[in-house]
């Protein structure tokens, strides 16, 4: 494994062992030293069928990442219409064609976490899934929460608690405010920043936050988020800054 990668791999790794607030766990297979097979985990989250619920991934790294997504998979069976109830494969854009070099491992599992939250039964990844959520969300939700129980080890409710089965307006509700926080937190990432004027400094090698932070450091404008074409006595700055930080 390249050098950077493996630089990189372990500091994702280091940054979610020390993040003690979200509860993302994830480690080489077997505790062992291979950063290209990783296993993450996460709670189900509140107000969900999968409440209380652990959920176990199985992370593999490419050769090409980050410039790749990692290739993940549940190992923990799980009821929901964008993951196999047979195999644990994923339908998550995330995870191919809005994978960016920025993303971590961690966004990833976050994303994932978040997906639980908000299924979405017109691009299904198991379509029998899908079939129950459309036609019965309350018989959905049941079986979900009794996957949750037999597979992750989730607490079992009583009859009548919990969210009691959500009508399509509430799912439509917290996909919308799902893709707004999603939105809100890769703006927080870039700093306000373009994300394309940034990402071209981070394709050349430099970690995201390093980039945003010789932005900062050199007065860039962020133009409401807009780009424009940096003038080259700031590109040299910001280039300098880079390379300049130990």
């Amino acid at each position: 494994m390249s050098s950077s990668r493996t630089r990189r791999i372990a500091k994702e790794v280091a940054d979610i062992h020390s993040d003690n607030l979200s509860n993302i766990k994830a480690d080489p297979v077997g505790n062992g030293d291979d950063l290209t097979h990783l296993k993450g985990s996460f709670k189900g989250p509140p107000g969900t069928p999968y409440e209380g619920g652990t959920y176990t991934i199985d992370v593999k790294i490419p050769n090409d990442y980050p410039f790749r997504p990692p290739v993940m998979k549940f190992d923990t069976k799980v009821w929901h219409p964008n993951v196999s109830s047979q195999t644990g494969a994923i339908c998550l854009d995330t995870l191919s064609t809005a994978w960016s070099p920025v993303l971590t491992v961690k966004s990833a599992l976050l994303s994932l976490q978040s997906l639980l939250s908000t299924p979405e039964p017109k691009d299904p990844q198991d379509a029998e899934v899908a079939g129950m959520l459309t036609r019965n969300p309350k018989e959905f939700e049941r079986v979900a929460h009794e996957w949750a129980v037999k597979y992750a080890g989730a607490p079992k409710k009583e009859t009548g608690e919990g969210s009691g089965g959500s009508k399509p307006e509430t799912a439509k509700q917290k996909q919308k405010r799902s893709k707004e926080e999603e939105a809100a937190e890769r703006a927080a990432l870039y700093g306000g920043y373009n994300e394309q004027m940034i990402n071209r400094f981070v394709w050349m090698g430099f970690d995201l936050d390093r980039v945003v932070s010789a932005f900062d450091y050199v007065g860039i404008d962020p133009n409401d988020g807009e780009d424009y074409e940096l003038e080259e006595a700031y590109i040299g700055d910001i280039t300098a800054r880079l390379l300049g930080e130990p």
